[in-house]
């Protein structure tokens, strides 16, 4: 019997969750607005993707923002009868309100970090909407540990931290139940924003990798919606990424938003090189924005790392300075030099290291025996299991073994502080630290430097003369595996592994002179405070409205089931090709050209054989015996192959490396169209093109009688695309000279003669029919690449000079749902096929004969 935890995730996505169970349905939030939708084609009925065409009676735009958490406190009231709620000003999603536009309303959408009873929940609900304008997620329990505990924290920040579950008890093994509960719990997040969506004003700005298929279930509902994801954790690279079994279902959810933000490129890089590998996209940077094309919609990349909030540290550190903590800690620390860590406990943060290498310092620097203290900070963890609990006995036993060894009367060299400590008590301790180190082995951003540059700056108003030159000087020992460090161009950076060298950048911290500490930190300072939280929210949030001004121009379509769902925005006039309608006019014309690509066109591109199928050649023989009909297959392929291959059809012509060769039928000769039959060139080009083979392995290189060829599509990806640039850059440079053009194409990079595409030959057909009196009323014109954009393209000029009739019943197709210079599509090879049949049966075919070939063109 198969398990019940493989569960369709079209089930899933539908709200059928066979595993947990169905959420209790709660009464329904007053939506802000409700609009009346168009129901766009779907190939799913459980995804009715709407798209009001009704104007909206709001004028001002509203962000909603999505995260685990709300940014709000509660607490029991101390009658036991109801709740208490205030914001929590600690929040990140409270504190980037600052660099949104100050008419811009604000809605929130999470969970809260209490469990509310149900009975009580839809009184909470309408609370925290009227006072705070939040609105609860309520996660039943099963699926709130599953999802938090189970999927979250034991299976994806492991491994977004690079840590691979080899074995059941290091990190977490993934199991189709949790995945489930994922699924439900974002599910649920997204019934809370659509109950208060107003699709046609609101933007959305979705927070981190709790939430990561929330995307596609509210593009499914709304499919214009503006909608930005930021990712608060690292992104791992593909190698370690591409372990998930669920890579490609979070990959395509992410893709469903407008704008996806990283800390940092390397986060970025990882990403898009994920979406190379696994989904074969590409990425470009035009004008400093890189954007990934995905279905005819372009995603935003945003590379931004957050930073603090400036007022509130500021603040805070007002009141320490005034309070007892800074004057206390000066006073237990006098004579001593302070290195301060405050981390997270948690498996990640490298806690361990950094005691082992203060441990270090004292014994290959003696000197600081009874004068460095190292105060380390745990904040407490926010996950559970087996790693943890032996990460903080490894830390106790270490603590314990250096004080024992170097502790002094009246001096102890760790003091490590294991419970929660406030923003101010941590200020405290900021400002009299002498260092900052941070050790963490993977993080995704860390602000506990930048929140250390602004306490050492200090409050210019609070400041004595005589403390002024000390509160200016700050150092730091920052790990290179942590989002701030490209951010510190003056830290000293160290791999956290390497106990000796981060021991002496330790020493080099504490050890360095007064003036090159104050410069660095100025450096630091003018960064932080000019990059803080504010300047953050407003890059991503001016970068989502850039990204999504052309929304609401475009036509869209929602395709595909479950996680394979995406939004296709194409041109208003484009549509699939029908077959009845195609049939009819080609029934009332008499002059027909059809111009026919081969591979991924009449021959799937995944086939192995390429030999036309006998149906095929059967059809394109019906179609090109009919003396109403000039028939042409354009390939880039050689004479000799579709020669060969379509010798049956006696009065088809034949385009081959692009319209370099080109006969009328079989019984014509060749024609060379190119404007140069001079073909020193490849003496040039194959010596380049033997290099990058000898250095990719996979690539092969493919002769034509007028080109070369250079393959990589079974290379790999990335390698494979990069070396494909740099060829076509190599190559444009040795043949700057030659009467060649240097493309690149769908893993390939061509050099062929210039003058020579499928554009000239659709021209040259056109004008030759139209000289002989036969002007084409009828043109089919049908391929699946970039090479067949130039036959489309080259219509429309046609009918312009006269060369075709603005009465012309013009069918340019291309082969799939994606953007082009077509009208029409079809989806696949399939498809082609039995539509060219359908004309082929409308046909009449007359015998083939010497006369007749001289009559036509």
């Amino acid at each position: 019997m198969m398990s019940r935890s493989y569960t369709n995730l079209l089930d899933l996505a539908s709200g059928n969750f066979p595993v947990m169970g169905q959420p209790r349905e709660k009464k329904r939030l007053p939506r802000v607005m409700t609009v009346p939708g168009v129901i766009s084609e779907l190939d799913d009925e459980q995804a009715n993707s709407v798209a009001s065409d009704v104007p909206s009676s709001i004028i001002q735009d509203r962000i909603i923002i999505v995260a685990n958490q709300l940014p709000v406190k509660a607490k029991r009231r101390p009658d036991n009868k109801g709740w208490s709620f205030s914001w929590d000003d600690d929040s990140l999603l409270l504190q980037l309100k600052d660099g949104l536009p100050e008419e811009m309303e604000v809605l929130y959408v999470g969970s809260l970090k209490v469990d509310v009873d149900p009975s009580e929940q839809d009184d909470v609900s309408q609370l925290l909407l009227d006072r705070f304008k939040c609105v609860p997620a309520f996660l039943p329990p099963d699926i709130l540990t599953k999802f938090y505990h189970g999927f979250c924290k034991q299976h994806l920040w492991p491994l977004f931290h690079y840590m691979l579950p080899f074995s059941a008890n290091h990190g977490g093994r993934f199991y189709r139940s949790l995945w489930e509960a994922y699924v439900a719990a974002n599910k649920i997040f997204s019934q809370r924003v659509i109950e208060v969506i107003n699709p046609e004003d609101d933007y959305v700005w979705i927070h981190d990798y709790h939430l990561m298929v929330l995307p596609t279930f509210l593009r499914r509902r709304f499919n214009r919606l503006r909608m930005g994801f930021f990712l608060h954790s690292p992104f791992p690279s593909s190698e370690i990424y591409r372990t998930l079994p669920v890579r490609e279902e979070i990959l395509k959810a992410l893709l469903n938003s407008d704008l996806i933000g990283f800390h940092t490129f390397d986060y970025a890089r990882h990403f898009l090189s994920c979406c190379s590998r696994m989904l074969g996209l590409e990425y470009q940077s035009k004008r400093g924005y890189i954007g990934v094309e995905y279905y005819g919609r372009t995603i935003g990349i945003k590379i931004m790392p957050v930073g603090i909030h400036m007022a509130q540290i500021e603040s805070v550190l007002r009141l320490a300075d005034k309070e007892w903590r800074v004057g206390e800690l000066k006073q237990r620390f006098e004579g001593k030099t302070v290195l301060l860590g405050v981390d997270d406990m948690d498996v990640f943060k490298g806690v361990n290291l950094k005691l082992l290498a203060m441990e270090q310092m004292l014994k290959q620097h003696p000197k600081w025996q009874g004068r460095a203290v190292l105060v380390q900070i745990a904040n407490p963890a926010r996950g559970r299991g087996q790693d943890l609990e032996e990460i903080q006995a490894e830390i106790t036993a270490s603590c314990k073994r250096i004080n024992e060894t170097f502790g002094q009367p009246g001096y102890e060299p760790i003091v490590f502080i294991d419970r929660p400590v406030s923003l101010s008590e941590r200020v405290a301790y900021y400002s009299v630290a002498e260092c900052v180190v941070v050790t963490a082995v993977r993080d995704g951003m860390n602000l506990t430097p930048y929140e250390y540059i602004v306490c050492r700056q200090g409050v210019s108003e609070s400041e004595s003369s005589s403390e002024s030159s000390g509160s200016k000087k700050s150092m730091l020992v920052v790990s290179e595996f942590i989002g701030c460090s490209p951010s510190l161009s003056g830290a000293i950076r160290v791999n956290p592994w390497n106990i000796e060298t981060t021991a002496e950048a330790m020493n080099e911290a504490i050890s360095m002179a007064d003036a090159e500490k104050q410069l660095r930190h100025e450096k630091h300072y003018r960064y932080v405070s000019s990059h803080d939280v504010a300047f953050w929210s407003r890059s991503f949030f001016q970068d989502m409205e850039r990204t999504c001004k052309d929304h609401f121009r475009r036509r869209c379509w929602g395709i595909g089931l479950s996680f394979g769902f995406r939004v296709v925005a194409l041109d208003p006039n484009f549509r699939k090709l029908t077959i009845d309608h195609i049939v009819s006019v080609y029934l009332r014309s008499k002059n027909r050209a059809i111009l026919l690509d081969y591979d991924g066109t009449v021959m799937p591109q995944t086939s192995h054989n390429k030999t036309p199928s006998s149906e095929v050649i059967s059809i394109i023989n019906t179609l090109s015996s009919d003396i109403k009909n000039t028939v042409f297959v354009v390939s880039g392929r050689g004479r000799d192959s579709l020669a060969q291959w379509f010798s049956p059809c006696k009065k088809l012509g034949i385009a081959a490396e692009h319209g370099y060769f080109m006969r009328w039928s079989a019984n014509d000769n060749w024609e060379v169209c190119g404007q140069n039959s001079e073909f020193g060139w490849k003496e040039i080009a194959e010596p380049v093109m033997k290099l990058y083979t000898e250095a990719t392995d996979g690539s092969s290189i493919e002769t034509k009688e007028s080109a070369l060829v250079w393959h990589h599509r079974d290379a790999d990806p990335g390698f494979g695309s990069s070396q494909a640039k740099e060829m076509l850059d190599h190559l444009e440079s040795v043949l700057a000279n030659e009467p060649v053009t240097v493309k690149s194409g769908q893993f390939i990079v061509e050099v062929k003669p210039q003058g020579v595409s499928k554009g000239v030959v659709a021209e040259k057909i056109f004008t030759t029919m139209a000289e002989s009196g036969r002007q084409a009323d009828f043109v089919l014109c049908i391929g699946d690449d970039r090479s067949d954009e130039e036959m489309f393209e080259i219509i429309s000029s046609a009918i312009s000079s006269g060369v075709l009739s603005s009465n012309t019943s013009v069918f340019a197709c291309t082969v799939g749902q994606k953007p082009s210079k077509a009208k029409y599509y079809l989806d696949d090879p399939a498809e082609v096929v039995n539509m060219l049949e359908s004309l082929a049966e409308a046909s009449d075919p007359e015998p083939f004969s010497d006369t007749r070939s001289e009559d036509s063109i």
